[in-house]
């Protein structure tokens, strides 16, 4: 049984991961438009799984017999219009990310809810992942600058992910 207050955090979780899917869906999309069709896939696929976190989520509390509440997904706020602000932005959105999924454990750690801090371990682990991956992005494209060999090369890098990465 999940303590109701770890249980309300998670529900509030599920909403913040598909947010996540809309935001990175909505940067793949700018990347579309742009003809930088690498990077768009990078973030399509990083969409996809973050739509995987949520249902992650929503399993966990179905198989703990708990309800799933689902509240409405607010319109992704994408900031900027260049590659470097995308990834920037979607490396400071996954520190936030990181903070909530920090937030969740420490309840379920106060609560003595010790189902859910071995299910949270998964996510606290993918997080050190998900900001290490975003960050090396920013990195290359920062060092890049204006080179658009740089710029093709990180793309042709990015464009290699496959699913489940």
């Amino acid at each position: 049984m999940i303590k109701k207050s770890v249980l309300k955090l998670l529900n509030e979780q599920i909403n913040k991961e598909f947010y996540a899917a809309y935001l990175y869906l909505g940067m793949s999309a700018k990347c579309t438009d742009m003809n930088r069709d690498g990077y768009a896939s990078w973030l399509r696929l990083q969409a996809e799984e973050e739509i995987e976190h949520a249902m992650k989520i929503y399993d966990y509390i179905t198989e703990q017999s708990e309800s799933v509440e689902l509240t409405p997904i607010a319109k992704p706020d994408i900031k900027g219009k260049t590659l470097l602000d995308f990834f920037k932005q979607a490396y400071e959105h996954e520190q936030l990310v990181t903070a909530s999924i920090n937030n969740i454990m420490d309840v379920a750690v106060k609560e003595k809810d010790y189902a859910s801090q071995i299910f949270l371990q998964w996510f606290v682990t993918e997080q050190i992942e998900e900001e290490n991956q975003t960050s090396n992005i920013v990195d290359d494209l920062t060092l890049a600058k204006t080179d658009i060999a740089a710029i093709l090369a990180i793309e042709k890098r990015l464009a290699k992910r496959e699913g489940d990465d």
